[in-house]
């Protein structure tokens, strides 16, 4: 089954940890495409957090929507990720975006990601590498949804980089 993960982090070296989280996705999941890393201004949050690096990457899975999240967060804990506040900046943070075009709405486990058809900084990747990509619940395609973002919430991508 197709999964569509979400990375991104501004501690440290976000790319570095970005690229190793990339590793350990590859330990688990085939890793089918992956998007540029995208520069971007942290949103939310506490103010003047560094600035954020954000990817996207294509993987097939074996596991259900709710392993492969579980499977996310063991990785974000094994590099030192700590959710102390909404938004707040982060070594890494993994979001499971779609699996296999599932609409879930549990307490635990909402796929596809509620926030994403509202964010640039992951509309942007995704497009990138799966442009016919519908979205399961509304069925637009990231580039149609990144048309209906202000262009404040655009502005937020400042640069675009090959991986390191």
């Amino acid at each position: 089954m197709i999964a569509f993960i979400g990375m991104g982090g501004n501690l440290g070296d976000p790319r570095v940890n970005l690229k190793e989280a990339l590793a350990q996705l590859g330990d688990l999941f085939r890793i089918e495409r992956k998007s540029s890393l995208y520069r971007t201004a942290a949103l939310g949050g506490p103010t003047g957090q560094p600035d954020c690096y954000n990817a996207v990457v294509e993987v097939e899975t074996q596991s259900t929507p709710r392993e492969t999240l579980k499977l996310l967060h063991e990785i974000e804990r094994r590099m030192g990720r700590e959710k102390t506040e909404k938004w707040g900046p982060r070594t890494i943070d993994l979001d499971l975006l779609d699996q296999g075009g599932l609409v879930i709405t549990e307490d635990d486990l909402i796929i596809p990601h509620p926030m994403l058809h509202l964010r640039a900084f992951v509309l942007v990747p995704l497009g990138e590498i799966a442009p016919e990509w519908k979205h399961p619940a509304f069925g637009f395609t990231p580039g149609e949804m990144i048309e209906k973002l202000s262009p404040e919430d655009k502005s937020v991508i400042l640069s675009v980089e090959e991986w390191l």
